[in-house]
């Protein structure tokens, strides 16, 4: 079962503020695709929450655009900063990568994000299975919140 960043927005909003910010203080972040022999690969990439969607934006036949094309699972790591506080917490996303051709979504995409070549590049939306975020709440507990679609949010704690 899957979902959209908007579905999942609805459903647990205060997490997907929180998931949200934490991907905003950054530009760059860690993306886990698999490659052809089914290895894993991590790469580089900016990430758009847009229109409802969580976009991916990759250059023209990249190895992540290739990986997502033969298997669209992913993860995505929101990258922690500097030093060692992840205000926010720790942040996890994983799903499925669908790829846009559509002229008219591109467009609008291409509109807001002004990417260096609009017409040279690949755009995928995410259908979500898992996120999730780990923190120290209380200055005492390692909390972990743990989201599945259908299944509501999870949050586990450890001393």
């Amino acid at each position: 079962m899957t979902c959209n960043w908007e579905a999942f927005a609805t459903a647990e909003p205060d997490l997907a503020a929180t998931v949200e910010k934490r991907f905003g203080a950054f530009t760059h972040h860690v993306l886990a695709t698999i490659r052809k022999d089914g290895a894993p690969r991590t790469t580089g990439l900016e990430v758009r929450f847009l229109n409802g969607e969580l976009w991916l934006g990759m250059m023209p036949n990249s190895l992540k655009t290739l990986d997502l094309r033969r298997d669209p699972r992913f993860a995505l790591q929101a990258n922690p900063g500097a030093g060692t506080e992840m205000a926010g917490g720790d942040v996890r996303i994983a799903g499925r990568a669908v790829e846009v051709r559509d002229p008219a979504t591109v467009a609008r995409y291409t509109d807001t994000v002004n990417p260096p070549d609009p017409d040279a590049f690949h755009l995928f939306r995410t259908e979500l299975t898992e996120v999730v975020r780990t923190f120290v709440e209380d200055k005492k507990y390692l909390a972990v919140q743990l989201w599945r679609p259908g299944a509501g949010v999870r949050v586990t704690r450890r001393t």
